[in-house]
C-alpha cells in the first residue's frame, strides 16, 4: 500500500465550485478498486491550497483510476480552477 499527495491551488473565487465537485465525488473515487481511503486538507495559512492524501493497494490500482472516466471527468473539472500547477507524489508509508 502507498499513499498519493496532490498538492493543489486554486483561484479563491474558485473553491466553492471545487468543494461541490469533490462533495459529489469523493464517495465514487473512495469506491475505485484498490482505494482504501481518500481524505481532503485546506492549508492552514494559505486557503486556496488543497492535498487530497490518498492510500492505494498497488501502483496499478491508482494508474487504473487514472485511465478511468470518473478520474478524467474530476481531472477535466478540476485542472480549470488552479492558479498554479498541481504537485503530486506517491510516497511509502
Amino acid at each position: 500500500m502507498f499513499i498519493r499527495i496532490v498538492k493543489m491551488s486554486f483561484h479563491e473565487e474558485n473553491i466553492p465550485a471545487f468543494l461541490e465537485n469533490f462533495e459529489i465525488n469523493k464517495d465514487k473515487i473512495r469506491n475505485a478498486p484498490g482505494n482504501r481511503l481518500l481524505e481532503l486538507y485546506q492549508d492552514k495559512n494559505n486557503k486556496s491550497i488543497f492535498f487530497t492524501y490518498s492510500y492505494w493497494e498497488t501502483e496499478e490500482d491508482l494508474e487504473n483510476y487514472r485511465q478511468s472516466e470518473l478520474f478524467n471527468g474530476v481531472w477535466g473539472f478540476t485542472k480549470k480552477l488552479f492558479n498554479d500547477k498541481p504537485e503530486a507524489w506517491s510516497v511509502d508509508k
